[in-house]
């Protein structure tokens, strides 16, 4: 099976928006470096695909790049830049505009995952037709992909509706949804903050249940994340939601602290989870909330 790569698409222009789509924030940080740091787990190396005029925004800059070497519009240009600059990788390809994405339904299609045939995606709810930009596409789709260009077309979605693709039903009828204006990011916003943050893919149950026990160390959860003092004012935020793969306290800090700039050592702190003291070396499970508790003044 060809090693799995991934390729978050932030190559657009973002016009609908009138802003950098890539740098809103939904779950406390900007949306590319979420959907970055959602499919690193699951890839043996992950990249952000850019146009080259975009290569050395303060954004995109800091994170490992596929910079598009074809003139054609959209997203097809970054998907074929990658198959041809890594030609015996599959890409796990995701659009940075969809924050309702969960790790479960990454999962689902990778465990899914036919790589005899060109691509693996799901079957969009609104209209049934494949969605390209949540989607794993083999390395055999390179040269049909490039036919399919020479031809001039560019959109990706046509080419898998022609294409001898694994189709898959989406089990979140709104995880895909993607967001293009300020309307939608507004609504958007509403939504998650209503939405129970620990929550699994709808349509996962019979397939997948909460991780509970020691079966839950090491697997992709969600947690929420509190800093008090000098951490908040580090973190820049005061809670946050993000998705992990760390099975511990201990791991998660260390994790953290390449996000933020975290001057503490773990010695330092003390960790409770779900409102309890608690050791680094605890297993986390999917929806703790987690507290790092810095020292306070007069010790």
């Amino acid at each position: 099976m060809p090693p799995l790569f991934g390729l978050v698409l932030a190559g657009g222009a973002s016009r609908r928006m009138q802003r950098d789509k890539a740098g809103l924030a939904y779950h406390g940080q900007p949306q590319l470096q979420w959907a970055f740091d959602l499919l690193t787990p699951f890839c043996s190396s992950t990249f952000v695909s850019v146009r080259e005029e975009q290569r050395r925004e303060p954004l995109r800059a800091r994170f490992p790049q596929i910079v598009d070497r074809n003139s054609v519009p959209g997203p097809i240009a970054g998907i074929m830049t990658a198959l041809s600059e890594h030609p015996q990788a599959a890409w796990l390809v995701l659009a940075c505009d969809l924050p309702f994405l969960t790790p479960s339904l990454l999962r689902y299609l990778i465990t899914h995952r036919e790589p005899r045939r060109s691509a693996t995606a799901y079957r969009s709810s609104h209209d049934g037709l494949p969605e390209p930009l949540c989607a794993i596409w083999e390395p055999g789709a390179r040269e049909a992909l490039r036919e399919f260009v020479a031809a001039g077309r560019h959109c990706p979605r046509k080419f898998l509706m022609g294409a001898d693709i694994l189709l898959l039903d989406l089990p979140d009828a709104h995880a895909l949804d993607n967001i293009n204006t300020t309307q939608e990011f507004a609504a958007a916003v509403d939504a998650l903050d209503t939405l129970p943050p620990f929550r699994l893919a709808a349509g996962l149950q019979g397939n997948e249940t909460q991780d509970t026990g020691d079966d839950a160390a090491g697997r992709g959860k969600t947690l929420r994340i509190r800093y008090y003092a000098v951490l908040r004012e580090q973190a820049g935020c005061h809670e946050e939601t993000i998705d992990t793969q760390a099975a511990t306290p201990a791991e998660l800090y260390a994790q953290l602290a390449r996000r933020h700039p975290f001057k503490l050592a773990p010695a330092q702190l003390k960790v409770a989870l779900n409102a309890e003291f608690s050791d680094w070396d605890t297993n986390l499970r999917h929806g703790d909330t987690v507290v790092f508790i810095p020292p306070v003044a007069g010790g």
